[in-house]
């Protein structure tokens, strides 16, 4: 072996130890992922959870729709 291969070897062996070395960081800074939320604080118990509206609201929110969508679709017709 002359001394041109052997740089070359040893330059090979060193080369590939870096791109290794740059890669397994790279993915694990790519898996580390976002950091996890912080999760909210529990509500007091003096103060009551809203549960949203009830069932009764919501088909009275219903009701109300269809009667101004009822009531739009009939104003249309009338001008036509």
């Amino acid at each position: 072996m002359n001394v041109n291969q052997i740089i070359n070897m040893i330059m090979r062996i060193v080369m590939r130890k870096a791109i290794s070395k740059g890669i397994d960081a790279g993915v694990n800074r790519a898996s580390r992922g976002r950091a996890q939320p912080k999760a909210a604080p529990p509500p007091h118990p003096e103060v009551e959870a809203d549960d949203g509206p009830t069932q009764a609201q919501i088909r009275e929110q219903r009701r109300a729709r269809r009667a101004a969508r009822q009531a739009r679709q009939a104003a249309k017709e009338g001008r036509d």
